[in-house]
């Protein structure tokens, strides 16, 4: 005969096996008395417990899914936004040129004609720049100079307040309250 141990002949590793199988059977015994509940119940909760672990599993992929999409659709969005981010404002501008050409196309326009045209030109302007929340930067004199609106040119003697407007040499304007070009203005002295 062989070394190797038979099939019906018993090995060392049997009567550990044996002992091992019929210590789970004990545990399993008194996990049952203590708490009353079966293997078949144990094994009916842990299948129900998988059940949920997929379902929760899959609410997940749907909301990573779902999170990647809003993520995709609000970048194509702001894409979209500063491409056309110009097209209301150009939108308003062209009833402006329009204004100019056909002033222009009069060839043998009087002087008073002419200046009544760019007057009704520079409103419209005006309109379209108001339209797309550009506003102009004109303080009147004697308003106090500040600096987040205002430049100061020059520094004048004036019988106002120190630190006021005296003259506006150019017009600012700003956008949604930023300054894209502070007034040029004269200022008086400090006394």
């Amino acid at each position: 005969m062989s070394d190797q141990a038979q099939p019906n002949e018993p090995t060392q590793d049997q009567p550990e096996a044996l002992a091992a199988a019929a210590a789970a059977e004990a545990e399993a015994a008194s996990l049952v008395a203590e708490t009353g509940v079966s293997a078949g119940d144990w094994q009916a909760q842990v299948a129900a417990l998988s059940a949920k672990n997929a379902e929760l599993a899959d609410q997940f992929l749907r909301a990573q899914a779902d999170m990647q999409n809003t993520r995709r659709r609000a970048e194509e969005e702001i894409s979209k936004a500063r491409k056309f981010a110009v097209e209301s404002f150009a939108e308003s501008l062209l009833p402006v040129c329009d204004s100019l050409e056909a002033g222009l196309a009069h060839q043998d326009a009087s002087a008073e004609v002419i200046r009544q045209g760019a007057e009704a030109t520079l409103r419209q302007l005006k309109q379209a720049l108001e339209r797309n929340k550009v506003l102009e930067i004109n303080p009147a004199a004697g308003t106090k100079f500040d600096p987040h609106h205002h430049q100061a040119i020059s520094v004048v003697p004036a019988e106002q307040e120190p630190n006021t407007v005296v003259t506006v040499l150019q017009k600012g304007y700003s956008i949604a309250e930023r300054v894209l070009r502070p007034a040029l203005v004269t200022v008086t002295a400090p006394k």
